[in-house]
């Protein structure tokens, strides 16, 4: 008799299983985030009110990280965050029963709210398997593949209504996402079967430990962390990206959605490139924290998304939201990879937690800066800031470079 094929260890089963979650998330929260700008649009809303309140609630979906993060740590109850984390996404399909802005407002801060509540516990969870069986970076950089794969598809739902039905009005965009329920079911289905196979094959012994301490943070986790908000208070969110589009009228609403999916795709690739490319410098440093050196191109790449996807060329906006795409793949990737390097698992919900913390209050400031200049017609202001932040960010990286060779 020919031998079985072996199969796939638990760990490998956990981490595609948690791509799959994020897969299905994405699916649902991307979707409505591609179209979101428009359908405000639509209903009257200005640029500057549209960048606050998407401001406030990467704010509220990344800052309240940093209370999550230390809670789950505290409480050892991480799958009590996952499963009311993703249960919050129910609020996206309800945002096509209503047109009123009050009450969407309150929606959108309700879905950031349950990302903030899951992310830093299932983080937790997934760099605690992967750095038993795989890399950091192929763990992070997978999930992103399978995470961005949903980015994609989602938008497409609303493409698919928008062409079958012929139209592009308030009616259709309901629809769309109404139609949401239904990867939220089978979302709550998987994270369901996660839990279980996590329990039943132990695959996280730490998780049983109650090993809690009050050390402080390195000092290099700090220098990243500060890395990290000046190159994203710098970075053009689709927000304002897709109002411009939609303002200007450069795109028709599919297209727009297209042209978020095309972003998603880059994104995807770049992620397992970037996770790959992350793991081989950490082999080649022979440093546990050597991956974080490749985040160098991250404000170079970041510079330029301004100049691109607010310009009034179709070309040009393309090639923008391939940058847009390569810059996210890094955020996603490399950036949560690093946290696993940096911080020991008894301190890990905390540092994911207060680097989502600073990169939600860069997204914020960002955002609400960049509507406020775009309604004000004062691009040039927009473009001369994010200037200035990804030259401060080069020289963190510097100094952050500098630290991890002096740690050898």
């Amino acid at each position: 008799m020919k031998e079985k094929k072996r199969a796939l260890s638990p760990a490998i089963q956990v981490i595609l299983i948690f791509g799959i979650i994020s897969m299905l998330g994405d699916v649902i929260y991307e979707s409505a985030r591609g179209v979101n700008s428009q359908y405000f649009n639509l209903i009257g809303v200005s640029a500057t009110k549209v960048g606050i309140v998407f401001g406030i609630g990467e704010l509220v979906g990344y800052f309240l990280r940093l209370f999550a993060g230390y809670w789950s740590d505290v409480s050892q109850k991480h799958w009590l965050f996952i499963f009311i984390g993703y249960g919050m996404l129910i609020v996206v399909p309800l945002m096509g029963m209503t047109l009123n802005w009050n009450l969407l407002v309150v929606f959108i801060l309700l879905e950031r709210l349950g990302k903030a509540l899951r992310n830093p516990a299932k983080d937790t969870i997934l760099s605690s398997v992967a750095e038993k069986e795989v890399n950091l970076g192929m763990a992070f950089g997978l999930q992103e593949a399978l995470d961005q794969l949903g980015a994609f598809i989602g938008p497409l739902i609303f493409t698919g209504v928008f062409y079958f039905t012929g139209r592009n009005g308030l009616v259709q965009y309901q629809m769309g996402y109404k139609a949401l329920i239904i990867p939220f079911i089978l979302l709550m289905s998987f994270v369901y079967y996660a839990y279980r196979t996590v329990e039943k094959k132990q695959v996280i012994q730490e998780m049983k430990i109650r090993d809690f301490d009050n050390r402080s943070l390195k000092g290099i986790f700090w220098v990243y962390t500060a890395f990290i908000f000046a190159t994203t208070l710098g970075f053009a969110n689709f927000a304002i990206i897709g109002y411009h589009l939609k303002d200007t009228g450069l795109l028709g609403d599919g297209q727009i959605t297209m042209v978020y999916s095309f972003a998603m795709v880059v994104d995807a690739l770049a992620a397992l490139a970037v996770g790959k490319a992350y793991d081989s410098l950490k082999e080649k440093t022979k440093l546990r924290t050597g991956g974080i050196l490749i985040l160098g191109l991250v404000p170079l790449f970041t510079m330029g998304l301004p100049f691109l996807t607010l310009s009034y060329s179709v070309p040009l906006i393309v090639l923008g939201m391939f940058l847009w795409g390569l810059v996210m793949g890094a955020h996603e990737t490399v950036m949560k990879s690093a946290i696993g390097d940096l911080v020991p698992f008894s301190k890990r919900g905390r540092g994911y937690g207060v680097f989502n913390a600073a990169y939600g209050l860069a997204l914020f400031f960002g955002a609400s800066y960049m509507g406020f200049f775009y309604d004000q017609q004062k691009t040039w202001l927009i473009f001369l800031l994010c200037i200035v932040c990804e030259i401060f960010a080069l020289f963190l990286y510097r100094k952050m470079q500098k630290m991890i060779h002096e740690n050898k």
